[in-house]
């Protein structure tokens, strides 16, 4: 069990997840370039851990059942954070973790739908999640790195932060039909698996009535 939660890919989620509140740090006090440097530092650092365990943890085949729920949750967490301590020099990105608050709260529920019900399997991350992380990854380091170029409200800064929110939402709803499509194949399965278990009950009933008139 030890084995399983200090494996390689899981200490690099712990490192990531102790990464945000130093980041925090840095970045609330920041009062230079140089400290906002810092402060991005750390952002890329935290995404350098979380490619190299998922790539250890593919290649080295140590897959484990916590550390499904480890990377997520450190994913989540540090996603968060970012969102929430850049929206205080630019108030546009309070709109941006807003929607992903939403999308991801209605993703969480969906998933705890369809895996009560255990006909179907859940897969990572789609392509287009991963392209929406990318893209608002690459946006958070140029607001990072060179808040010259993109100062707050700026045309740059809205427009770099307006289209973080439209991938955002196009990921959301990509998400939303994949996942309300399962549901409702999920449904179809289940009320096929009724109709199949009243049939054969009624056989059963009319078997046992024939052997009861003979």
């Amino acid at each position: 069990m030890k084995k399983d939660i200090f494996s390689i890919p899981n200490i690099l989620s712990f490192v990531r997840i102790l990464l945000i509140p130093i980041f925090v740090w840095l970045y609330v006090t920041a009062g230079t370039s140089g400290e906002y440097y810092l402060a991005a530092a750390v952002v890329v650092a935290s995404g350098i851990t979380d490619f190299l365990d998922g790539q250890i943890a593919r290649r080295c085949n140590m897959i484990t059942e916590f550390g499904k729920f480890l990377d997520p949750l450190a994913d989540k967490l540090t996603q968060g954070t970012l969102f929430l301590c850049i929206a205080i020099n630019y108030p546009l990105m309070w709109i941006l973790l807003a929607i992903w608050l939403l999308k991801d709260g209605f993703m969480a529920i969906m998933g705890l739908v369809l895996l009560k019900t255990k006909q179907t399997k859940l897969d990572g991350a789609r392509w287009y999640g991963k392209v929406c992380t990318a893209i608002i990854y690459v946006a958070v380091l140029a607001l990072l790195f060179f808040p010259g170029v993109f100062p707050e409200g700026s045309p740059a800064s809205s427009l770099l932060i307006l289209i973080c929110i439209g991938v955002m939402l196009l990921s959301g709803i990509l998400y939303s039909v994949a996942l309300i499509k399962m549901w409702l194949h999920n449904e179809t399965i289940a009320k096929e698996n009724r109709m199949k278990l009243r049939e054969i009950a009624k056989e059963s009933t009319h078997e046992h009535s024939n052997i009861k008139s003979e």
